[in-house]
This record gives structure tokens, C-alpha cells and sequence, in this order.
């Protein structure tokens, strides 16, 4: 994993507390229009934690990528058996759909989403979408996994989720956050939106 202190590219640099570390995104411009804020990852990267307290913080809409998933992906997961590209298109162009329901009005939104690899991002993608990319040690990531109770997801899954996933490159709008950090969510989400100029 590599050091991200300070450097935040596309529209200048903009520096954090020093004991929240640091993270990096290629913000952009036009304040006054939709943006979408996708956190993404594998399961067990806590998306819908970090997500929720973004929405709460931003006062925007939040929508749960998991609350989409048609019953026969739920089944597949819950069985512990992966899903596959072909599971995924009609879950992630749902997911599109719902993300062009919220900003057409010119609202925001907040979502959580693993969108694991560039293609399943594309279908997600806007002028003003930015990922957040909650990265972590595959340890870290167990034991998140252990601590969670009641979700459909298997920890047994994680094995093929770091298999399909790309995370995102230099080309992509994005903002990384390691969980190796040891951050609280509230500090997740405030270096989140300094990194994106949202705080307040």
C-alpha cells in the first residue's frame, strides 16, 4: 500500500490532521452540480458504515447497494457461492438507475456499492461520481468480517471478492481510505470530505 500523505490531485493539495493520515482524490469542479459519492470495496470494508455517516454528515440521500440485489443473488450469496459478471449487470444498472433518480433534480448521493472491478464502475460512473475505495489487509478485513452479524454475505466470500477486484487507477476519480489506519467512521468521513472540499 502506498504512502498518500498530503497528496491530493486534480484541484490543488489539500492537507489533513496529521493523526488521521491522509488520502488523495482528483476532486472536481462545479460545485453546483449532482455529485455522487460511491463508497466501494470488499465485503467487510464497512461501505455502508462509512456511507451512512457521509449521508448523515452531508444531509444527502443514502441508498444501500446490498438492498438491490435481486432474490436469486441474495440465495447465491447466502449459500456462500460467488457471484458472477452475469449476476451483476442488472444489479448495477438498478443501481445506476436509482444514482440518475437522485441527481436529476440536481440532488446528491450518497452510495454504497462494492463495484469491484473498473467495468461494474463504469456502469456507475458520471461527470461527477467519485469513489471512495476503502482498501485493507486481508486480516483487518476478517476480523471486520467476524465482528458482523446478520448480513447475507458470507465471511467465507472474501477469498473470491479480493480475486475480482480492481481497484481503482490513476485514470479514476477516486479517494482511497486503509483501514489500516485504525480510524474511527467519523474520522473516515471527515477526511472523506476534506479530501473532497465538502466540510463544512
Amino acid at each position: 500500500m502506498t504512502d498518500e500523505r498530503d497528496s491530493i490531485r486534480g484541484a490543488g493539495t489539500r492537507s489533513v490532521p496529521d493523526h488521521i493520515g491522509s488520502a488523495q482524490c482528483t476532486a472536481a469542479g462545479d460545485d453546483d452540480k449532482p455529485m455522487a459519492i460511491v463508497v466501494m470495496g470488499v465485503c467487510g470494508s464497512g461501505k455502508s458504515v462509512l456511507g451512512r455517516e457521509l449521508a448523515d454528515s452531508l444531509e444527502w440521500p443514502f441508498v444501500e447497494g446490498d438492498d438491490f440485489h435481486p432474490p436469486e443473488n441474495v440465495g447465491k450469496m447466502s449459500a456462500g457461492v460467488p457471484l458472477d459478471d452475469d449476476d451483476r449487470w442488472g444489479w448495477l444498472r438498478s443501481l445506476a438507475a436509482r444514482m440518475d433518480d437522485e441527481t436529476s433534480g440536481g440532488g446528491s448521493v450518497v452510495m454504497a456499492c462494492s463495484a469491484l472491478k473498473r467495468s461494474y464502475r463504469d456502469i456507475l460512473r458520471r461527470p461527477r461520481t467519485v469513489f471512495v475505495y476503502l482498501d485493507g489487509s486481508r486480516d483487518e478485513l476478517e476480523r471486520r468480517l467476524a465482528a458482523r452479524t446478520g448480513h447475507f454475505m458470507k465471511k467465507e466470500m472474501l477469498d473470491s471478492q479480493l480475486a475480482t477486484l480492481e481497484p481503482p487507477d490513476d485514470g479514476e476519480r477516486h479517494l482511497r481510505i486503509d483501514a489500516g489506519w485504525g480510524l474511527t467512521v467519523h474520522e473516515e468521513a471527515r477526511l472523506v470530505l476534506d479530501g473532497l472540499g465538502l466540510s463544512s
